[in-house]
């Protein structure tokens, strides 16, 4: 049964995505028109974009299964009374969206209680859809993903996430140790895109000192069902706090957890 209310539940998400990515590309199409907005960091922007896209979303689930939970970045947490919880994020990759960067996405996740079991990253920029259920795979506009061990830390890009809420010593020592393996590193400013292009294959792996739920749950998803491998979920106790995450396709796995754990050790 809970397969079967999942699968409604995701396919409502593709939908939705693309709707929703069609009303942010047309912000993006217009945006010297946005009024944007800081949060508690200069580099933590947002616009009205962003919250009527949210808003989009957010009527979509409550029109369709009412007793949903919702967790968005520009509103917050809602409960519900279903036991499944939406994790949203509207527009992730906003800085890069109101620079006019097409690297930005629609990121809506499904959590069971505290367990993921759906996600679709939507890239309205190249439309492109990517999509996950729990023990059904991954998929890039219909078509499955399957990670194999032939990307390394050495012959591919891996994916680099940093802000404000950690020291950078927690990234200047990773990319010292990636750099020193021969690696090279790429950083578009969302990180649920770049978790879908680990799953994708694109990307070797991908490491950001913290994010939060709304940013990766999805990705992180992704990846694992395309046959990668994932830190722990933010999900839980870190559902509103966030934590690091780290995410590899096969071939990366072994040298990038080594360098990760390092890095994240030098903050204690």
């Amino acid at each position: 049964m809970q397969d079967t209310e999942t699968k409604a539940r995701q396919e409502l998400a593709e939908r939705v995505a693309r709707e929703a990515g069609a009303l942010a590309l047309s912000y993006f199409t217009d945006r010297d028109q946005l009024v944007i907005e800081t949060k508690a960091d200069p580099q933590d922007v947002f616009s009205i974009a962003d919250r009527n896209v949210e808003t989009l979303v957010r009527d979509a689930v409550s029109h369709a299964f009412p007793d949903d939970g919702f967790l968005g970045e520009e509103y917050g947490l809602t409960e519900g009374t279903s036991g499944f919880t939406w994790v949203v994020d509207p527009i992730d990759g906003t800085s890069a969206f109101i620079f006019g960067i097409p690297a930005w996405c629609v990121s809506l996740s499904l959590l069971h209680g505290d367990e993921a079991v759906a996600g679709v990253i939507y890239a309205p920029p190249t439309d492109e859809l990517f999509s996950c259920m729990k023990g059904h795979g991954a998929t890039l506009d219909g078509r499955p993903l399957k990670l194999t061990a032939d990307t390394t830390l050495r012959n591919g890009l891996t994916g680099l996430g940093a802000n404000f809420r950690v020291p950078r010593e927690t990234v200047v020592q990773f990319l010292d140790g990636l750099m020193q393996l021969g690696g090279m590193f790429i950083r578009n400013g969302s990180g649920a895109l770049m978790l879908a292009h680990v799953a994708a294959g694109r990307l070797a792996a991908y490491y950001e000192p913290h994010m939060n739920a709304w940013d990766c749950v999805a990705g992180m998803l992704m990846v694992r069902e395309a046959g990668g491998w994932i830190g722990p979920m933010p999900v839980g106790d870190l559902l509103m706090e966030g934590g690091p995450v780290l995410a590899a396709g096969p071939g990366a796995r072994d040298e990038f957890e080594v360098l990760a754990s390092r890095a994240l050790a030098s903050a204690g």
